[in-house]
């Protein structure tokens, strides 16, 4: 028999209405996707700001179409939905990677554009998808971080759970973590952009000094991200600035110690 799992949706729904009016939070034993279901949400003209979260998930998605299982405590999975008007989209996800790694373990860091490492393991990744209807944008920003230990199932990188330094964490006390800073994070970037953030996301570069390569061919070495969340990558033709988030990149090596 499935533990009950206890979610914390009151206290997340006391420290983000003040500053969110029209919040809700919304837990659902499975699903297929919680983006997936917010994006059918909005196409129904609902547009309300939710936090949705799944303790299943039969058809999670990833970056490029890769899939997100989840079971029962296995993994955290959920999105935030709301209305967001930015100057500038650039640089959203991560954003979003440097609310999520802070506010879990100073020891998370992060991969350009949007996923989440722990000593050269995948923790986690973040799926922003966004719906323009009249002069009114929505955007859906998913969150899948592992608890658990998993196996690596052929995985190009293995992957690793909280639970594996931090025994104590479960899904509901990592998510009362991450929502409420979440938002913040959200509500700042919609006023200022990614610029606040970029010191802090260098902070935890795990691609910075690395020889990198990308799907279409390019190789250099990672410096970083400019304030616009650009990827500053020095190739044999100089500097360049890499922006698309449908780019796959690979470190080639490990930083020197």
């Amino acid at each position: 028999m499935t533990p009950v799992i206890r979610w914390p949706a009151e206290a997340i729904w006391e420290a983000v209405a003040p500053q969110l009016p029209g919040f809700t939070v919304e837990v659902l034993p499975q699903i297929d996707s919680t983006n997936t279901e917010l994006m059918r949400r909005a196409r129904a003209g609902r547009l309300e700001p939710v936090l949705l979260v799944a303790e299943a998930q039969t058809a999670g998605r990833g970056r490029l179409g890769r899939a997100w299982h989840s079971a029962p405590g296995d993994s955290l999975t959920f999105s935030l939905a709301l209305p967001l008007a930015p100057k500038d989209w650039s640089g959203l996800s991560l954003a979003v990677g440097v609310s999520v790694a802070e506010s879990l373990d100073p020891a998370i860091g992060l991969k350009w554009p949007n996923d989440l490492w722990w000593h050269d393991r995948k923790l986690g990744g973040i799926l922003i998808e966004t719906a323009a209807f009249g002069t009114q944008r929505y955007v859906v920003i998913g969150v899948g971080v592992n608890i658990a230990p998993r196996e690596a199932d052929g995985l190009s990188t293995p992957p690793v759970g909280l639970q594996e330094w931090m025994p104590g964490m479960d899904a509901p006390q990592a998510l009362l973590r991450l929502a409420g800073p979440l938002v913040q994070t959200v509500q700042v970037f919609e006023t200022f952009g990614f610029e606040p953030f970029a010191t802090r996301f260098n902070a935890r570069d795990i691609l910075r000094d690395r020889a990198v390569t990308f799907s279409d061919g390019l190789q250099g070495t990672a410096h970083g991200v400019d304030a616009t969340g650009a990827l500053l990558v020095h190739t044999a033709d100089g500097m360049q600035q890499v922006t698309s988030s449908e780019v796959s990149v690979r470190p080639l090596s490990t930083p020197k110690p």
